[in-house]
């Protein structure tokens, strides 16, 4: 069923302390996550998309422990993945897994595809046939059965973010998280992996967290669109509706950055002014204040909070009622 939630993320504030002098002492913080919160549905796809440096690696690596979070909640089956020991942890990483951005370091060169694809298969599910597994996940994600003793240097980046993938899948997880999983490839091969993707959701009932920068790429594979901006969500929406849902300037920004097919179609432009604010000083209201062409008073002192403008759609702007179609 769709409306089975399968991940919390509550409150997420990641962060990490800025040191200066001698004595290496704390001046301040970068807050490259602070309070997110958002939920994933079984067979489902959430796409989190923003500008490089806003927070989304930083995200996906909280949920899954590869960095520690400050503070907020992980829910994983009714379980909260941050106050987890490390043995509970261990297991519950079989049921969440990711796909990272660089198909080239990602993979231990020093590694045969067969182990490397095997190496979760031994970790998490000892009493299978391993070899049997790994040559079912290559024929699933179109890798050839002779590739098994071969190395990642050996292959092409769309090959290789192949065998990334096939590695996610081998400990049977319930959640992917992909980072960036296409935007090192080359655009013939994009759809490709995407499409990948989409089918390997249906097989396995998987749920994903797909991370981009690039709202081309999030439109044709998400349920459900958050924008992040400078560790913030800014906007929540049905990704069936991107063309005529959002409201945040930032989104529409976003949107009208990306090229059309048809090149005489007038596109609403929306100015940003400025220049992104360091996240160690970050403006104290509303994180776009500084780039925001519709900025008044209450912007530079109070950060906005969700409001709902429809169903399933949300949006943290002190004037998004007041925003209208940009001629």
């Amino acid at each position: 069923m769709h409306d089975d939630k399968i991940l919390a993320v509550k409150n997420l504030k990641v962060y990490f302390p800025v040191k200066k002098g001698l004595f290496k002492k704390t001046v301040g913080h970068v807050k490259a996550v602070d309070d997110v919160s958002f939920d994933l549905y079984r067979g489902r796809t959430l796409g989190l998309v923003g500008e490089s440096g806003c927070g989304k690696t930083t995200v996906a690596k909280a949920i899954v422990r590869l960095i520690e979070a400050f503070d907020g909640q992980v829910e994983c089956k009714g379980r909260d993945l941050l106050s987890l020991k490390a043995k509970e942890l261990r297991q519950m990483r079989s049921q969440i897994q990711m796909i990272f951005q660089d198909p080239y370091s990602s993979l231990d060169p020093k590694m045969t595809v067969g182990n490397i694809i095997g190496e979760p298969i031994k970790f998490h599910r000892p009493q299978e046939d391993a070899e049997k597994l790994v040559l079912e996940y290559m024929e699933i994600t179109g890798l050839r059965k002779e590739f098994y003793k071969r190395y990642p240097h050996e292959f092409s980046g769309g090959q290789r973010q192949r065998i990334g993938i096939a590695r996610a899948l081998a400990s049977a997880p319930e959640i992917v998280i992909a980072d960036e999983p296409v935007s090192a490839l080359d655009v013939s091969v994009q759809a490709k992996v995407l499409n990948l993707m989409r089918d390997l959701q249906k097989r396995f009932a998987l749920s994903y967290l797909f991370i981009t920068h690039d709202l081309s790429v999030v439109k044709h594979i998400s349920d459900h669109i958050a924008v992040m901006y400078l560790g913030n969500i800014v906007e929540t929406f049905p990704a069936k509706a991107i063309k005529t849902a959002p409201v945040h300037p930032y989104t529409r920004a976003l949107i009208a950055s990306v090229p059309v097919s048809e090149p005489r179609k007038k596109i609403a432009r929306v100015p940003l002014e400025g220049e992104i604010p360091s996240p160690i000083n970050a403006p104290p209201g509303c994180k776009f204040t500084s780039r925001c062409p519709y900025k008044t008073a209450i912007c530079t002192t109070t950060l906005p909070s969700p409001e709902k403008v429809a169903h399933n759609h949300f949006v943290a702007c002190h004037h998004w009622k007041n925003i209208h179609e940009i001629a």
